[in-house]
């Protein structure tokens, strides 16, 4: 069912970009403009929440992914690139200000902030109680997916001893701008996290009229990505069976309705296809990354996919100079989907189940996945293997089938705290750079007029 998304630039928001800088003088001396709509009504507050170009596209980080080993720059188009871009990719701080990913997470958690803080004008009744509901559970899921988006990129990976003083990101809880930003520690971060989520699941549905919306589907799928990142396998494993028991369809690589043009096409994945959960977009202020800046697959990571794989040809697609560039992604376009979909759930409550000691249940959601990507009547079933080497397996299988979806930084921080032991290395035409396990730079600096304006604490570089 498609979703009309309403106009969402109903209320003039003037101020957004004040909302992370806290009590900001100068700019509270100005007098209010009385020909500002605010968003008086259900409706008002829902098409708030569906203005997709600021909820849902180009919006997720994507400096982790900067950041991250799933492709390289070759030493030759490595010294074209200005000495911010340089900086980026080899791990080394860069002072930047306006346009970021702290800025573009913090507006859709800001309209989160303004619908609930509006709410509380509007009694629920019975009449209204459906809508109402649905607002409410909607505006905490936005507000906590990119919560959990910003934690990724500026907290160090979760570790129950130290996440009373390891430092998270600034909790706004309100949209009132003259509430100063302070940084929150990790275990306050994502326990506010997992509360809102919980809070919101009984007020979703448990579909969505459109992928953009958020749905129960979704906030289950939520809580397994933040439990993982936590590496709480227990409850990982039971958000991402409860997102599955809603929705386990699988794309057959083979041939598929949602894959219109076959595997070969530029990009094959039809856009909101049958395993999108919830859409978002990753947004493109930093994009090393991206096929434009010449960025090509790790060859390593390329190599791990044998010939029978689908994804080999789905995903990628062989430059001019001999490397690989992605061309996977289900935005359909060149720009990176980072949503939650059915293939990241499967991967989950495989390796939870794994790691929880259930290794042939977790070997059958692989098996279940991977038969819809291989070259029919190609695929072995996995069976009988140990738990290191089952664990060994899906972990490979995580990287490969999710490449370039914005989960990298996160499984390579929280992997490397389970003693992975993944060192990072970038090369150019005259020097060696590593990224070491658990190095305070897994924790990205902050942008700088943030840290200036607010006076919190930049990470440890």
């Amino acid at each position: 069912m498609k979703l009309y998304i309403k106009p969402y630039c109903i209320f003039a928001l003037v101020f957004s970009a004040f909302l992370l800088l806290g009590s900001c003088k100068k700019y509270l001396d100005k007098k209010s403009d009385s020909s500002l709509i605010v968003p008086s009504s259900l409706s008002d507050m829902q098409a708030l929440l569906d203005g997709a170009s600021v909820m849902n596209q180009q919006r997720t980080p994507c400096y982790g992914e900067v950041s991250s080993d799933e492709y390289f720059i070759s030493p030759t188009n490595f010294k074209t690139f200005n000495d911010g871009d340089q900086k980026r990719y080899t791990w080394q701080y860069y002072f930047f200000g306006t346009g970021n990913d702290w800025s573009a997470c913090y507006q859709p958690v800001y309209y989160s902030n303004l619908v609930l803080d509006l709410l509380t004008t509007i009694p629920v009744n019975n009449y209204n109680k459906q809508q109402w509901e649905n607002v409410k559970g909607s505006a905490l899921f936005y507000r906590s997916y990119y919560f959990l988006c910003l934690l990724w990129n500026y907290a160090k990976a979760y570790d129950s001893i130290s996440a009373d003083k390891d430092l998270g990101i600034a909790l706004r809880l309100t949209s009132n701008f003259n509430v100063p930003s302070t940084r929150s520690n990790n275990r306050e971060c994502y326990q506010q996290i997992i509360n809102d989520v919980k809070s919101a699941i009984p007020l979703l549905p448990d579909y969505p009229q459109h992928v953009f919306r958020p749905s129960k589907e979704a906030a289950y799928g939520l809580l397994a990505r933040c439990f993982l990142s936590m590496r709480d396998y227990g409850n990982a494993l039971k958000y991402a069976d409860s997102s599955l028991q809603l929705n386990n369809q699988l794309m057959d690589l083979n041939g598929d309705d949602e894959i219109p043009t076959g595997i070969t096409a530029s990009y094959p994945f039809m856009k909101f296809n049958k395993e999108t959960i919830f859409y978002t977009e990753m947004n493109t202020y930093y994009i090393l990354y991206a096929t434009s800046y010449k960025a090509r697959i790790d060859t390593v990571l390329y190599n791990t996919f044998s010939d029978n794989d689908l994804r080999k040809i789905a995903y990628f697609t062989t430059n001019n100079d001999g490397y690989q560039q992605f061309k996977g992604s289900y935005a359909q376009s060149s720009t990176c989907f980072s949503g939650i979909a059915v293939d990241e759930m499967y991967l989950t409550r495989a390796e939870c189940l794994i790691r929880n000691g259930n290794v042939e249940e977790g070997l059958s959601d692989l098996n279940i996945l991977l038969e819809k990507r291989y070259k029919e009547g190609t695929f072995i079933s996995y069976t009988g293997l140990s738990q290191q080497e089952a664990l060994n397996l899906i972990l490979q299988e995580r990287e490969k089938e999710l490449v370039m979806r914005g989960l990298r930084w996160m499984d390579l921080k929280r992997l490397n705290k389970e003693g992975a032991n993944i060192v990072l290395k970038r090369v150019t035409e005259d020097k060696e750079y590593t990224l070491l396990p658990n190095s305070n730079f897994y924790a990205l600096p902050i942008p700088e007029d943030i840290i200036q304006l607010t006076g919190m604490p930049q990470n440890d570089l």
